[in-house]
């Protein structure tokens, strides 16, 4: 396999890169100048060496607490679980949410092998025991789809019992919709009108 060619297989890797698109990003970085693809590459090398996920809600962070978490002004006794670290940002952007979070890491697909123990359930469980009662709600904001749902399903089913309320957000999300991709007003509409599942 040639250099150019390995490029490309790694490009058609990242999540929407068909092979087409990564073809087209292998040719334009051989086109530019040289020191733009070298900061590209050391952009993805400091990204994976320094960034990990945060010890307490598992988005991702430089340091060991996200600044969500090390924020004393959030308020912790609601805990808005999502499926991926980025519909963190999507929700922040919203503005109307000062709780905190909990990543999933995925969302259960039991066809894909995905169950419990593949996602960051446990830790989230932990979470809500340790705080004493102190967690008083649970917002589940898994995306609208099958697999998400059966998610949603699933949390209220384990989470229930520990005594939290659990919360899904209201149906303003168009179903089969990922958070990334929702306008903020939206997802403030949404947050506003969560109900108790």
């Amino acid at each position: 396999m040639s250099v150019i060619q390995q490029l490309i297989t790694e490009f058609s890797r990242l999540p929407g890169v068909g092979s087409k698109t990564a073809q087209r990003f292998g040719y334009y970085l051989l086109k530019r100048p040289r020191e733009e693809a070298f900061s590209l590459a050391a952009a993805i090398r400091e990204v994976v060496e320094k960034i990990g996920p945060c010890e307490v809600c598992g988005n991702f962070t430089e340091t060991e607490r996200c600044e969500i978490c090390a924020n004393p002004n959030r308020d912790a006794a609601t805990i808005c679980v999502v499926e991926e670290a980025y519909e963190v940002g999507a929700i922040e952007r919203a503005g109307g949410y000062r709780g905190l979070y909990h990543v999933l890491g995925g969302r259960l697909s039991p066809l894909d092998g995905i169950g419990p123990d593949e996602i960051s359930v446990a830790p989230l469980l932990e979470r809500i025991r340790s705080s004493d009662g102190a967690v008083t709600e649970v917002v589940v904001a898994t995306n609208s789809s099958v697999e998400g749902e059966a998610t949603a399903v699933y949390l209220e089913g384990v989470i229930r019992p520990l005594g939290p309320k659990v919360t899904r957000l209201a149906r303003g999300l168009p179903v089969g919709s990922e958070l990334e991709y929702v306008d903020g007003s939206t997802i403030v509409e949404a947050l506003a009108g969560r109900r108790e599942m």
